[in-house]
């Protein structure tokens, strides 16, 4: 059951990268099932009560993570009208945590009152799986509610130093995380440059990580739509800043300056426009 997300947006893994939170919410799974398991079967002294504890486990997380997507989806029905198959990209990283929540410990409620004999095991599996999530969360803290990393970049149009506050000028600001030879970030490109060409009131700055200005450039020509806010980081500071050492990596800040909301991986048209939706500064 998916939850808020840690500050370690990403896992590195070699020259890879995996999402945290879902690699994370895997681990405390496997533990809850484990725990129920073991407990069950000590119980029981059989292997089909520990069988039926982990199953149990199994089915109440992936009734958390289907109820907590629907309702993402249904809170954002309209962004996914124009392209309904973008619900079933995961990788967009739309949850509704408390629906969710509510989804998988309801299923597990049921599943108990139906084994007496699992009601303990499962209660501890869960509690403990619970328990370690949200210890570990708390550890590697939330990737919002906190400021933009005052860290010095270059203009590629123009040269010049700059910073991200600067580049906001006071507006809600959208911080992509890129380089051209990371496929993910040229899939959602045209994307973003769609959305910036679209949304006047919110800023776009584009910050390249670690390549020269002339593949920059190379890349940008062969984009095919104007790319602006487009700012060098030659020594690929920004990601570990955030949390992040993975590409794409995309921050949501609001017009103070505080990041709302942070993804790391491709994110598609649906998945963009319902996080605009909390920057859109009122009328």
């Amino acid at each position: 059951m998916p939850l808020r997300r840690p500050r370690w947006l990403s896992i590195p893994l070699g020259p890879l990268a995996l999402p945290a939170a879902p690699v994370l919410l895997l681990l405390c799974a496997w533990l809850a099932a484990w725990v129920a398991a073991r407990l069950a079967r000590g119980s029981a002294a059989d292997a089909a009560a520990a069988d039926a504890a982990r199953g149990a486990v199994t089915r109440a997380v992936v009734a958390g993570l289907v109820v907590a997507r629907l309702a993402y989806v249904a809170l954002n029905a309209d962004a996914y009208a124009a392209q309904p198959w973008a619900m079933l990209d995961l990788r967009d990283g739309g949850w509704q945590p408390g629906a969710g929540w509510a989804a998988g410990l309801a299923v597990l409620a049921w599943q108990a009152l139906r084994a007496p004999a699992l009601r303990r095991p499962l209660a501890a599996g869960a509690t403990l799986g619970a328990a370690v999530w949200w210890t570990a969360a708390a550890m590697l803290g939330a990737p919002t509610d906190r400021p933009l990393p005052m860290l010095a970049f270059t203009r590629l149009d123009d040269g010049t130093p700059t910073d991200l506050r600067q580049a906001a000028q006071g507006r809600p600001l959208v911080v992509n995380l890129w380089a051209s030879w990371c496929g993910p970030c040229r899939r959602e490109m045209p994307v973003l440059a769609a959305a910036q060409q679209r949304e006047s009131r919110i800023g776009f700055v584009f910050v390249n990580q670690g390549e020269s200005a002339a593949t920059v450039r190379a890349y940008l020509a062969s984009l095919g739509r104007p790319l602006h806010g487009v700012l060098l980081d030659p020594g690929s500071t920004l990601g570990p800043a955030v949390g992040s050492r993975g590409l794409p990596t995309t921050l949501f800040v609001d017009s103070r300056g505080r990041v709302v909301d942070a993804h790391f991986g491709l994110l598609n048209a649906a998945a963009l426009q319902s996080r605009l939706r909390r920057l859109q500064p009122g009328p």
